[in-house]
């Protein structure tokens, strides 16, 4: 490796050892991380900020500050508590049903949008609800972020690297949702059985707040009608852009900000009232770790090991799928999944092309996806949808550290990757 890699790599793994001892802020260490490529000349300002493949992704920071605004003027409505009153009856307050019917509601919206914007108008439900059960709500948080995860795995919209995969590789909505989704669908059910005994300790109930709780009347839970029928309108609208992006040429990020600006514009908030609720130490550690990331990619550290997995698997199939599965979901857990797979997608289209085309090497489509995805559940970190929960559960006073959520998530991430290699494996070279 050159000096430049060597460097790269030792910045990254010092911050990312202090964000997961947690011995300073995770926001310092981003930013320490990110100040010090920068001052060294690793990369430069130009790289960093305006880069497409080795700079911050503005297209993720500004989706995320647009859907926070959106969803802070939401939660003036009292829409929140009536979702988690409404949830809270219909699972009669038991707290393993109430966990299964939020990770169901969260696994479907984040294949329908994406899963950052789920977990941002889930979470506060969720902690509402736990507020009335008198339960902890660590654990149905990290139940949520896993499962917004699996998800998006689901559709070409569900999770950021499968737009880049679909773009590159030619694929369709549809083609996501016969190849991915019918796994996704299995993975959700174990997930929820695994639950059961993975937060075996979250299920103790409390029948005094059970009853309290069947005795409220969820519609008493609105305060302002006429702002939540604005909000919704708008959010509705924000949405069928989302899902009608690419006939309308328009980057998510502006959707959800023109979403956020309309709203706050035809509604009584106030802009500092619409900006109070933004987790800006979420986006600002955001934009610390691309940094860092892209300073990985700039020196051609993640190319220079891509090309070595190809090397390793050229001309076996099966090893290649099965390699890139792996390797996907290891990095996907340690990086974010956004620019390994921007980087990866020219190598896994060379070797498609190499096989013949799509016919059947597609399946190395599939498990890129499947393990960058799904190898984001390994960490507190791997998954931009794992940092939102975890800012949005500290912002309410509920800490969860790095290791609590690694705990729980690499169980889930190891077990989706054993489950989707016999999956490829089957039906591309067995049954295809």
């Amino acid at each position: 490796m050159s000096t430049a890699q060597v460097f790269a790599l030792a910045v990254f793994l010092a911050a990312y050892t202090l964000i997961a001892t947690e011995r300073v802020h995770k926001v310092t260490a981003a930013l320490a991380g990110a100040g010090v490529v920068l001052a060294f000349g690793v990369t430069d300002g130009t790289t960093a900020f305006h880069s497409q493949e080795a700079g911050i992704d503005w297209n993720v920071i500004f989706l995320l500050l647009g859907m926070m605004i959106i969803v802070g003027v939401l939660r003036e409505t009292g829409l929140f508590e009536f979702l988690a009153i409404s949830a809270a009856k219909r699972a009669r307050g038991r707290p393993f049903a109430v966990m299964v019917l939020l990770c169901m509601i969260t696994a479907g919206a984040s294949a329908l949008l994406d899963n950052v914007t789920t977990v941002l108008l889930i979470a506060p439900v969720t902690l509402l609800v736990c507020d009335r059960l008198g339960l902890r709500p660590t654990p149905y948080l990290i139940a949520e972020a896993l499962a917004s995860n699996i998800g998006g795995t689901a559709t070409l919209i569900g999770d950021p690297p499968n737009i880049i995969i679909a773009s590159r590789a030619g694929l369709s909505f549809n083609d996501f949702l016969a190849h991915l989704a019918p796994f996704v669908v299995v993975l959700m059910a174990v997930f929820l059985l695994v639950c059961r005994w993975l937060f075996a300790g979250a299920f103790r109930s409390d029948p005094q707040r059970i009853a309290e709780v069947m005795a409220l009347s969820q519609r008493e839970a609105i305060r302002d009608v006429k702002l939540l029928v604005q909000s919704l309108v708008v959010l509705g609208l924000v949405l069928v852009a989302f899902v009608l992006q690419r006939p309308l040429h328009t980057e998510p990020s502006v959707i959800a900000l023109l979403g956020a600006g309309v709203l706050v514009l035809i509604s009584r908030v106030t802009a500092e009232e619409a900006l109070a609720d933004v987790e800006w130490a979420t986006l600002v550690f955001f934009m610390g770790l691309f940094v860092m990331v892209g300073a990985l990619v700039r020196t051609g550290l993640i190319e220079k090991a891509s090309h070595a997995l190809v090397a390793a698997t050229e001309g076996r199939p099966l090893l290649a799928t099965m390699g890139l599965l792996v390797v996907s979901a290891l990095l996907s857990a340690i990086v974010d999944n956004i620019p390994y797979v921007a980087t990866m997608a020219p190598i896994v289209d060379d070797l498609v092309t190499s096989a013949g085309g799509l016919d059947h090497a597609q399946v190395l489509w599939w498990a890129l996806a499947l393990g960058a995805d799904l190898g984001g559940n390994a960490t507190a970190v791997g998954a931009s949808a794992n940092v939102v929960v975890l800012g949005l559960a500290a912002r309410s006073g509920t800490r969860i550290s790095f290791w609590e959520f690694t705990r729980y998530g690499l169980v889930i991430a190891v077990l989706s990757v054993v489950l989707a290699a016999p999956y490829l494996w089957l039906r591309y070279f067995v049954i295809s």
